[in-house]
């Protein structure tokens, strides 16, 4: 499976990068071979591809790289883009304010504060404040599906929760739990007070 927002730029001069979302994680080059209708990507920060090149074909303004993994047909489907897309981690990013509590669980109760914040940061932490003081932590998104995992300092216990992009927030749903247990956010600028 394809990782959540997955991008490749091929360079004019041959070199080449790829990554997830804002993340850029591989560098290298590019060969085609126009005999065989071959491409190669060739990763110098990465593992070694070990299976051939992909055929490539055009169907109007996408790109299809198809090839054999493991005994198995792999289609991937490419369009032109002029921004890189976004993952689900990107779109977590920033100061979030709980609107609305639904059952108990982890991090806030149904009666909110109005200094109740949900911090996600660009290096993988996350900061839940609320009058009772504030929570550290890392957290993992998944690369294929909408899903964070809160993971507190401290504690031993991985917090799972689905996200739901909304118009003018974000709801996240704790995962594995009996009872049904929602926070719905607001996007913030300034942490309160």
């Amino acid at each position: 499976m394809t990782p959540n927002a997955k991008w490749t730029r091929l360079n004019e001069d041959y070199s080449q990068e790829s990554g997830n979302g804002w993340f850029q994680h591989s560098v290298g080059s590019w060969e085609f071979d126009e005999v065989s209708n071959q491409l190669r990507i060739i990763t110098e920060n990465g593992l070694d591809d070990p299976f051939d090149g992909f055929s490539i074909s055009w169907n109007e303004d996408q790109m299809i790289w198809k090839r054999i993994e493991e005994g198995m047909e792999v289609v991937v489907i490419l369009k032109r883009i002029d921004e890189l897309p976004l993952t689900y981690a990107n779109q977590m990013l920033g100061l979030w304010k709980p609107e609305q509590a639904t059952g108990e669980g982890p991090f806030f109760g149904e009666d909110l504060n109005e200094s109740d914040y949900l911090f996600i940061r660009w290096d993988g932490k996350f900061v839940v404040g609320t009058d009772e003081g504030k929570t550290y932590g890392v957290y993992n998104v998944h690369a294929h599906k909408p899903e964070v995992e809160l993971i507190p300092y401290g504690e031993m216990d991985r917090i799972f929760w689905s996200i739901d992009f909304l118009d003018d927030g974000v709801k996240i749903t704790l995962l594995n739990s009996e009872e049904k247990v929602t926070r719905t956010f607001k996007r913030i600028k300034k942490f309160p007070k």
